[in-house]
């Protein structure tokens, strides 16, 4: 699994990043869902986004923000230890999750599925480990000529075509919305873990 390049990482820690994702992004991603209970974030970059989750839902009672790169590993942690015992950061294969199944009650996943290049695979084990009833909430940027140059570097990134998002998920065993924007920059899902 490839780390993050120096021009995201640059991008993801910034203060306009933060502002924007807490003020537009969020609210977006999230269509209206709410979050209970113990929360994963795949791929939580510097933890803006987990940040403004516990923020916005204090009755999540534990988040786990996770990344594959050290470096965004120590930015989330510095990010999120304001919030004490509520946050804990870690360093985690998204396709290789060492969770037991059915632990948490969301996964959120926020544009970071296509800096996995087995992305089904992440995909699948943020299923694995939601609890049956649970939510994976999230959007990714969808694979267009714009969104390739944007992320330069073809071998270190994996753009989702739009239609394969819901080509994987209906092999899940999950109930799914997929929207994806009309000018198919990005799509958004809300994916529920069937109750076994």
């Amino acid at each position: 699994m490839p780390e993050m390049t120096r021009r995201g990482r640059l991008f993801c820690t910034s203060r306009p990043y933060r502002g924007l994702a807490r003020a537009a992004v969020l609210p977006w991603a999230l269509q209206g869902e709410t979050l209970t209970g113990h929360v994963l974030e795949i791929g939580s970059g510097s933890g803006a986004m987990a940040a403004a989750l516990l923020d916005l839902f204090p009755q999540v009672q534990h988040l786990v923000a996770t990344d594959y790169d050290e470096r965004m590993v120590a930015a989330a942690t510095t990010s999120l230890q304001r919030y004490g015992d509520r946050a804990v950061v870690e360093r985690a294969d998204a396709t290789s999750l060492r969770f037991e199944n059915n632990t948490f009650d969301a996964v959120c996943s926020f544009a970071m599925l296509h800096h996995v290049l087995r992305w089904e695979d992440a995909l699948r084990e943020a299923v694995r480990v939601l609890k049956p009833g649970g939510r994976l909430l999230g959007y990714d940027i969808l694979g267009n000529r714009a969104m390739l140059a944007l992320h330069g570097d073809k071998d270190d990134t994996r753009m989702i075509r739009p239609g394969e998002l819901t080509q994987c998920l209906t092999r899940l065993p999950v109930d799914f919305r997929v929207h994806q924007l009309p000018t198919a920059i990005a799509g958004r899902f809300v994916v529920t873990k069937r109750a076994t």
